[in-house]
């Protein structure tokens, strides 16, 4: 069964290298190849990977416009990065050899199960997004840039109206409002962080079963909840630039 936290395969000048690190340095190199792949042959009339990446492109640029409206060419670049990246985060992980290639390392202390002196396997590579250390960073990232953002559109003034008031009620609510928004940062980690680690686990626990036929629906099934929550994360963090941006400045209605 995969353990709660990503395992050390290496360290570098006392820096541990863990199997989700690795992924995600992994993950790294597929977009920018994609990237580089798809900008070298940009034609009027798509083709290859361009007839692929540009419809899905244009569908999300316009969701963005319905939207955020005029701040979609602000928002938009944030709402398909975080989709590309996670996407392609969850997907790699769905291939054959993650979780299963890697080396033996005896267990020196008790753990997730394992006896003490028993021989455990330390895989090479790992879901990213089951680290909630990438997703508690995702989550950072988007809520960070969600107020730079509304500073932006409001001005520095315009956004502190939105979270300070002298009357002493609004005061209240615009500070609990404040902490909602950091609060947001574990929602979102934990709930991409939760739904990748749990599919790791039942695939994990019926490959231990039937290595061959049984865990085909789950990785169907995992497909599904890889693209669904990459979705679901973009667009949570799409909503609130766009939600935060637009009433920072009527926040001084309070």
């Amino acid at each position: 069964m995969a353990s709660l936290r990503p395992e050390i395969i290496a360290y570098a000048g006392g820096f541990p290298i863990t199997n989700t690190f690795v992924t995600t340095i992994v993950v790294d190199i597929v977009i920018f190849s994609l990237i580089f792949a798809f900008t070298r042959r940009v034609a009027l009339v798509p083709s290859g990977i361009q007839s692929l990446i540009e419809p899905i492109i244009e569908n999300f640029y316009d969701l963005t416009e319905q939207i955020a409206g005029s701040k979609a060419a602000t928002i938009f670049p944030w709402f398909a990065s975080f989709f590309f990246f996670i996407v392609c985060a969850n997907l790699i992980a769905l291939l054959p050899g993650f979780g299963t290639i890697g080396f033996w390392e005896t267990v020196s202390e008790h753990g997730h199960g394992v006896k003490e002196g028993a021989k455990e396997l330390i895989p090479l590579f790992r879901a990213a997004t089951s680290d909630f250390n990438v997703t508690l960073a995702l989550g950072a990232v988007s809520i960070g840039a969600t107020h730079v953002i509304a500073i932006k559109y409001n001005g520095f003034v315009g956004y502190l109206r939105k979270f300070l008031s002298l009357n002493p009620i609004y005061l209240f609510i615009g500070l609990l409002e404040f902490l909602l928004e950091l609060v947001k940062i574990f929602s979102l980690s934990f709930r991409l962080f939760g739904n990748i680690y749990a599919g790791e686990v039942v695939l994990a626990t019926v490959a231990g079963l039937s290595a061959f036929f049984a865990p085909i629906p789950f990785l169907l099934l995992e497909l599904i909840v890889a693209v669904v929550q990459s979705l679901v994360f973009a667009m949570l963090t799409m909503v609130f630039m766009s939600l935060l941006a637009t009433t920072s400045s009527e926040g001084g209605g309070h």
